[in-house]
């Protein structure tokens, strides 16, 4: 006989991690990492550990903390403390862990030799049945038991769907196209029309890669989205105000904002002042005129009290792990029911799992297949903010438009995103012969893995770092701009050149 597949030193380490991890943040990282990797109390060979994860589980359910004080309440309470070794090994769990960034190893070691054990379990009954030939007179009938059993074991956290039910949830999304009258789409709306009738809606499980040079509006861009989402709005003002999205009749959408270059007070000064059309620059040095002041204090408190209910949630922790952050989603998707991801901004995301002599392309390419991975797993869109390199400065094109391989440090974020905006501003390139609308702002969606690629043309409001849609009899050039083309006839049909 010969003892199963185990280490008792990875399973106390992953408790310890559990304990250390929630005294250190305040979250429930660890435990969040143990669940996603499958990890069940049957995991754990020793029976003390097993007990102890058992009543983790149990108060991880209930929302109570995971620290040491109130698992060994809990023991006691359920009259298991002194049969898990008591109060000294609640504490040697903590003393003998060596650190929590080790944590996602020391769970692959445990899962991994559960796995083993479970294959051996389950290999030892079937030998049993090929010996006992009184009870199990059909070899067929124990062939089949046999490989049922062994794939059950790769079962859990399985996703496979069957074609015919993904035949049919095809189709019947399709036929509701059909009967809809052109004002729905899939997926959430981004607050901009001529956006929206490009890519159908921000749709679930998509990574959407909102690309600029500094200081172009990306952040504004992705704030403005995830506002519209919020309250279910559209960006440009209407007759009576924000008009209220169409597509799903102006429903609210919870929405997680994680800042890591801006703190939240920053997010929520501009958010405030761009819904209240207030220039802050202007109104910090005192040149508001006392007529308006009145006025733009009505529409503070209107901007202020429409986002104070706004289901928004944001998380400004500086220089987050990209495990760290799939798990604060991932709990935060089964707290708030959140809808929508914004990322601010990919580079400056770590990841601990690649070692420091790597270098950083590596490390972003990393970073980027986690966000797919999350957006896949939460079955909502993540809209991700990342920096363009100089590439389109230096190139030689006068008009300065960036590419896809513009993107900075990896290629991995072109060939991982579902879709990839490259935002740029006219008037801050003199050669461009839109230079002098000060106003035009232009989303070129570059990548569309669903639909259509093109470029959008929309106004910022630069003094409310706020976008609109753009009228369509707008001029397409500015004032003083001379064209060849002739105007077109009277009643004859005209391409919309924002679509």
């Amino acid at each position: 006989m010969k003892t199963p597949p185990n280490n008792a030193e990875a399973e106390r380490a992953v408790l310890g991690s559990i304990l250390l991890d929630t005294a250190g943040r305040g979250d429930d990282r660890v435990m969040d990492s143990c669940l996603a990797g499958g990890l069940v109390p049957e995991s754990f060979y020793d029976p003390r550990n097993r007990t102890i994860f058992n009543t983790m589980l149990k108060l991880n359910r209930e929302g109570k903390p995971l620290d040491a004080l109130v698992l060994m309440e809990r023991l006691r309470n359920d009259n298991v403390l002194e049969a898990v070794g008591g109060a000294g090994y609640v504490q040697s769990l903590i003393d003998q862990t060596p650190t929590t960034a080790h944590a996602e190893h020391y769970i692959s070691i445990v899962r991994g030799k559960h796995l083993r054990r479970t294959m051996i379990e389950r290999a030892t009954t079937v030998v049993e049945k090929c010996f006992d030939e009184n009870r199990n007179p059909d070899p067929q009938a124990v062939l089949g038991e046999a490989e049922k059993s062994f794939l059950e074991i790769g079962v859990s956290g399985s996703k496979t769907v069957s074609w015919s039910s993904a035949v049919d949830e095809s189709f019947a999304r399709l036929n509701d196209m059909f009967k809809s009258d052109g004002t729905t789409f899939e997926g959430l709306s981004t607050g901009l029309r001529h956006l929206d009738e490009k890519l159908m809606g921000l749709k679930p499980a998509e990574m959407i890669v909102i690309a600029a040079r500094p200081s172009v509006g990306k952040t504004s861009l992705a704030m403005n989205i995830a506002e519209a989402c919020a309250l279910g709005q559209m960006l440009t003002l209407g007759g009576g105000g924000y008009p209220p999205v169409k597509a799903d009749g102006g429903k609210r959408h919870p929405v997680m904002i994680f800042s890591l270059e801006m703190p939240v007070e920053a997010l929520t000064k501009r958010m405030i002042a761009g819904r209240a059309h207030i220039n802050m620059w202007r109104l910090n040095r005192g040149l508001c005129p006392k007529s308006e002041k009145q006025q733009l204090m009505r529409n503070l408190f209107t901007a202020a009290g429409e986002l104070k209910d706004a289901p928004i949630y944001i998380d400004d922790s500086a220089g987050l792990d990209i495990m760290d952050l799939r798990a604060r989603a991932r709990r935060a998707k089964r707290q708030y029911g959140i809808e929508l991801i914004v990322i601010d901004y990919l580079q400056l995301c770590t990841c601990r799992e690649v070692s420091r002599q790597a270098n950083r392309q590596i490390e972003v390419s990393m970073i980027s297949q986690q966000i797919k991975a999350m957006a896949k797993e939460l079955k909502i869109p993540v809209v991700v903010l990342s920096q363009l390199s100089r590439a389109n400065e230096q190139r030689g094109d006068r008009y300065e438009r960036p590419k896809l391989s513009d993107l900075r440090d990896s290629g991995a974020i072109e060939q991982d995103a579902d879709v990839v905006f490259l935002l740029r501003r006219p008037s801050r390139t003199p050669s461009d012969p839109d230079s002098g609308d000060q106003q035009l702002a232009i989303i070129d969606v570059a990548k569309n893995r669903n639909g259509e690629i093109g470029e959008i043309k929309v106004n910022f409001v630069r003094e409310y770092t706020r976008f609109e849609d753009r009228p369509l009899d707008e001029p397409e050039h500015p004032e003083g701009f001379q064209t060849s083309e002739p105007p077109p006839e009277p009643g004859a049909f005209v391409e919309n050149p924002l679509l």
